[in-house]
């Protein structure tokens, strides 16, 4: 299935998720652990990549943080600007960011890779990358499993049709190392009430130029 169908997806449902899922309430501590260290951490602007309807947009607007929220589906971002009329949000997709390189100061990808085929993985890691500055920080949260597929056919009491994805934290983790970050933290719990898969999150910081090293060569040989 393409990016069509994950937009029409998310587009017959921002009204009834918005009713259903508000604030942090989907996050348990763990989870609201990783994004308050996330936000402590970042220091300038801050893109909330797959935002839905703004709800952790608002939530870093709330800590002063400058933000803004991207969502694929203009549902969603129409709901989310209803909802929050004093913040900025974009119709947009996390393959092609219009966002100059560098920009971001951090990237929240909060369950945005849900539909992302892991044969996709990589370029959209290339693009958050590209629009994050050296030193910035990057949070992933994620259903985790073993590269499974899933097909959505209901949600949030709509029929709907697209693909969804578990993927493997290592996995990702090792595509972010792959393209110059360093993992600083890396959750993995088990389902909480009304969950039924194992739920991930990675925090990690974009390396600075100095800390590259080129190939055949150490920190100390340069």
């Amino acid at each position: 299935m393409t990016l069509d169908a994950t937009r029409a997806t998310y587009d017959t449902v921002a009204v009834d998720y918005a009713r259903v899922v508000t604030g942090l309430d989907a996050e348990g501590p763990l989870d609201r652990a990783m994004l308050a260290d996330f936000a402590d951490r970042v220091d300038g602007p801050v893109a909330d990549v797959g935002c839905g309807t703004g709800r952790l947009t608002a939530y870093l607007a709330g800590l002063g943080i400058d933000v803004v929220g991207i969502d694929l589906s203009p549902g969603m971002i129409e709901v989310a600007r209803g909802a929050h009329p004093g913040l900025r949000f974009e119709v947009g997709s996390m393959t092609a960011l219009d966002l100059p390189d560098e920009s971001q100061a951090g990237v929240l990808a909060w369950y945005s890779i849900i539909h992302t085929p892991p044969h996709g993985l990589r370029a959209v890691v290339a693009e958050l990358r590209r629009v994050l500055a050296p030193g910035g920080h990057l949070l992933l949260g994620f259903q985790a499993g073993h590269d499974e597929h899933r097909a959505m056919t209901r949600a949030y009491g709509h029929e709907v049709s697209c693909d969804a994805w578990l993927h493997a934290p290592d996995t990702v983790a090792a595509l972010l190392e792959a393209a110059g970050f360093v993992i600083d933290a890396r959750l993995v719990r088990e389902p909480a009430a009304g969950e039924r898969r194992p739920q991930a999150s990675l925090l990690a910081s974009r390396r600075q130029p100095e800390d590259l090293v080129l190939p055949g060569a150490t920190k100390s040989s340069r």
